[in-house]
């Protein structure tokens, strides 16, 4: 798991705890301690995900684009997720080796796996239930 979810549930949370407000990414940027510009990449992704939705103009701003007992944490997993949760490696193994040639497959297998654990894991706490933590 990289970053991005740490940051992505930290926007949504924050944008549940503001109600019916809508909140600026520079006033998330200050809450992240990040700069705008990552924020508001962050807030573009979830908001194709359909997890956040936006106002442009003076009263503009952000809000959640959906209710929080409707958002999983796997929901914000799934948007965010760009890589392997094992990793992959930069590297081609010998497909002479007995061990290189089987090697990449056996570990997607493994990651794959991994992932359906993760994904079925988050699937069990919904945003709003993560916000009870902060009351």
């Amino acid at each position: 798991m990289n970053g991005r979810f740490q940051i992505a549930v930290h926007i949504l949370t924050l944008l549940h705890s503001a109600g019916d407000a809508m909140l600026s990414s520079e006033y998330i940027a200050g809450s992240v301690n990040v700069n705008p510009v990552l924020i508001r990449k962050e807030l573009s992704t979830l908001r194709n995900a359909g997890l956040v939705a936006s106002k442009e103009g003076k009263n503009g701003g952000y809000s959640l684009g959906k209710p929080a007992n409707a958002i999983s944490m796997a929901d914000v997993y799934e948007a965010v997720q760009q890589a392997q949760v094992l990793g992959k490696a930069r590297n081609i193994p010998n497909p002479k080796c007995p061990v290189g040639r089987q090697i990449s497959a056996h570990l997607n297998h493994l990651d794959n796996s991994l992932s359906e654990l993760l994904v079925k894991q988050l699937n069990k706490t919904s945003l709003e239930e993560f916000y009870r933590n902060f009351k």
